[in-house]
């Protein structure tokens, strides 16, 4: 008797967890209109046929507090930015969070505001060549407890679909995080040559 209650128990937990990992992932019959579209935005895994410049300040001046109907219009644009990634961070889903700020930064430099952008599964699952490992290479970034590389950061551009995480607004931060708009899912990779002058792509 007591094995059969102890099982269970142990059955009823796993469902409980299972469950709950469901919700909060969006994909539960359960989960909010909001959740479920914007795990379909993280989950998109076509390439955008059209990508316009954004900056420190165009992602600052994104909207806020909007709508579902509003903001997913938005999120049908993609774009691209130049600059550095400052942190890297491997997530608990399979996205790589990369910290993208302006300027370069090289050791003992503090961490500056940073919009997010993320590599999903879905574009570097089987490529080696966007690797955590490879990708920590490219951008030269802070990672880990492994401080900024000695050479500083290596000046990139980043591109990709529009995403609002409205999970993360009016969410108290230790971080200092622009907005929750983010390139999210990244789509292309482009590191600065200096030989020729110009930015190279880093094919996946």
């Amino acid at each position: 008797m007591i094995v059969r209650i102890a099982a269970a128990a142990s059955l009823l937990v796993g469902f409980s967890a299972t469950a709950a990992y469901l919700h909060i992932m969006g994909r539960s019959p359960t989960a909010s209109a909001a959740a479920r579209h914007l795990r379909d935005m993280k989950d998109r895994d076509v390439t955008p046929e059209a990508i316009v410049p954004a900056t420190i300040a165009t992602m600052a001046a994104m909207p806020r507090g909007l709508s579902l109907a509003e903001y997913s219009g938005i999120e049908r644009r993609a774009v691209s930015f130049d600059g550095h990634v400052q942190r890297m961070v491997r997530a608990a889903d399979g996205d790589f969070h990369l910290e993208l700020v302006e300027h370069a930064l090289k050791p003992g430099d503090p961490d500056r505001q940073y919009f997010t952008a993320e590599v999903t599964p879905q574009w570097h699952r089987g490529s080696e060549a966007w690797s955590f490992d490879r990708l920590v290479q490219l951008f030269r970034p802070s990672y880990g407890g492994v401080t900024a590389w000695e050479s500083g950061t290596r000046r990139v551009r980043i591109s990709g679909w529009l995403l609002y995480d409205h999970e993360y607004e009016g969410v108290p931060s230790a971080r200092p995080r622009l907005s929750s708009w983010e390139i999210h899912p990244v789509t292309r990779l482009e590191a600065w040559d200096d030989s020729s002058g110009r930015f190279v792509e880093h094919r996946r």
